[in-house]
Order: C-alpha cells, then sequence, then structure tokens
C-alpha cells in the first residue's frame, strides 16, 4: 500500500510573501502562510496545485541566463497559444523579467511559442504555449 503524499515544489526567497503574492496574482491562485510554519508561505491554486516559498535569509538569486550556468529546475505555465502575448504582458506588469523568446519552429507565422523570465526573487520560469 502507498502511503498518500502531497508534493510541493519550494522556492527560497529572502522575501517570501512577496513572491508568494507574485505567484498567486500570475497565476490566478491564493497565497497565504503555512499552518504552523511561519517562514513558508503556500500558493495554492483552483486545481488545488501548490507552490511553496521558503524563507532563506541568506537566498543569492540564480545566476542563470549566465551563459556558465545551468538553468536547472524552472517552473512551466502552460498557456493557450492565442493567450501567450497577454500572459506575458500580465507576468511582466506584476514584477517578472523576460529573459527570452524561443520560436519552437511550430508557428507559420514564426511567433515565439516559449518566453523565459525570472521572477522578482531571480527562479526561472517559461510561459509556453499549450497546443
Amino acid at each position: 500500500m502507498t502511503v498518500l503524499k502531497t508534493t510541493v515544489l519550494v522556492l527560497d526567497s529572502a522575501e517570501p510573501e512577496p513572491l508568494a503574492r507574485f505567484y498567486a496574482e500570475l497565476l490566478g491562485a491564493t497565497a497565504g502562510p503555512a499552518t504552523g510554519d511561519g517562514d513558508l508561505f503556500l500558493v495554492t491554486g483552483s486545481s488545488g496545485a501548490v507552490l511553496g516559498i521558503r524563507r532563506d535569509p541568506n537566498h543569492a538569486p540564480p545566476s542563470w541566463p549566465a551563459p556558465q550556468d545551468s538553468q536547472q529546475a524552472h517552473l512551466r505555465i502552460l498557456v493557450s497559444p492565442d493567450s501567450l502575448d497577454e500572459a506575458e504582458r500580465e507576468a511582466v506588469a506584476l514584477g517578472a523579467r523576460p529573459v527570452a523568446a524561443e520560436d519552437d519552429g511550430s508557428q507559420l507565422d514564426h511567433r515565439t511559442t516559449l518566453r523565459r523570465f525570472s521572477d522578482p526573487a531571480g527562479h526561472a520560469f517559461v510561459l509556453a504555449a499549450d497546443s
């Protein structure tokens, strides 16, 4: 018998509450402190998906996209192809920093279908067309 488990991807941040609010607004979710853990904020979506933001006073943002560093873990946020531009505007308005836009060759008009960003704490995330 498998023990019931819940998976939570946790990002470290010197200031977890503002970063949790960033992701809550970007994903149309809610954010709040975890019960019994003042250093962890949880972002919960309507589907129950959870992202954790943990306080780490010594957090140093990833140096990606510096060429000598790898991207490592990142969030991939899927949106409909016709909403990609709007999702990008929302992300930037909330404080995301654009890093790169890529064309996967699937669009006849050569529009990008994958857009890379850094969140306000420097973690990588991607807005990708869910075709």
